[in-house]
């Protein structure tokens, strides 16, 4: 019986010591912390890779894991939130893009994604809130991708001044940047402003590889230009190049406008 009562204050006596750690035991627990994040920072990151390759199912399990070695890590949120969104799974969407703000404030890829996320459910106003949040934050280093995105956001709108000017804006800060070029370009499209479209496709391809929708885009240019020659060249790249695309399909099945 006295062992056994040795015994219980000995655990006891144990879980005072843990209870107050030693000097250094804050150090420890910090070490621990910072390997638990470097662990969701890892795991998200391979949810990023295969999101990119549209692999949802692989990116959600990876997401869980990073989740449960930190579940205060935002940016894995925010991959949830684009994973969802493209599942077309709004509710879920809108939380995991809200929760990855909440937990951190200053996260312009979170606010820029879920202002596009806002923008193509025609919440166009919210969304133009969020990218303007996100151009606002002095850290952010691609802010150029939220200013596209807001002038995409306004012409969906109808604004099309706005979106010319957010545009303009974002070629500005990055001159050579493909995308807001082709963005450009396709605004120009869209408003009857052929010429111009020509001239910023052409810039385009200087700077960057022929993508799905440039391919497509300069299709329906050419067609409205009456270069059949020139509209057949890019519908030949676009077939070769992207088989499976969206845009692909659109062409085989006459879908020009």
């Amino acid at each position: 019986m006295k062992k056994r009562v040795g015994a219980l204050v000995a655990a006891a006596l144990l879980a005072g010591c843990a209870a107050q750690p030693m000097d250094g035991g804050g150090v420890a627990a910090s070490e621990a912390d910072s390997a638990s994040r470097e662990r969701a920072k890892a795991f998200t990151d391979l949810a990023g890779a295969y999101y990119s390759r549209a692999q949802y199912k692989v990116a959600l399990d990876e997401l869980r894991k990073a989740i449960t070695s930190d579940s205060r890590y935002g940016p894995a949120y925010n991959i949830y939130g684009m994973i969802y969104m493209d599942l077309a799974e709004d509710r879920l969407a809108e939380e995991n893009f809200r929760r990855a703000i909440e937990l951190d404030g200053k996260d312009s890829d979170a606010r820029n994604n879920y202002g596009w996320f806002l923008c193509t459910r025609g919440r166009y106003d919210e969304g133009l809130a969020q990218f303007s949040a996100a151009i606002r934050n002095p850290l952010y280093t691609q802010p150029e991708r939220a200013i596209t995105n807001a002038g995409l956001c306004a012409e969906r709108k109808g604004d099309i001044a706005l979106a010319e000017a957010n545009l303009a804006k974002a070629l500005k800060l990055q001159p050579d940047n493909p995308n807001t070029v082709l963005k450009l370009a396709g605004l120009n499209f869209r408003q009857g402003r052929l010429t111009e479209a020509q001239r910023l496709l052409g810039r385009h391809d200087e700077l960057a590889p022929p993508s799905a929708e440039s391919l497509w885009l300069g299709v329906r240019l050419e067609r409205k230009l009456g270069d059949r020659a020139q509209e057949a060249a890019y519908g030949l790249q676009l077939r070769k190049r992207f088989p499976d695309s969206k845009e692909t399909q659109l062409m085989l099945t006459g879908q020009f406008e």
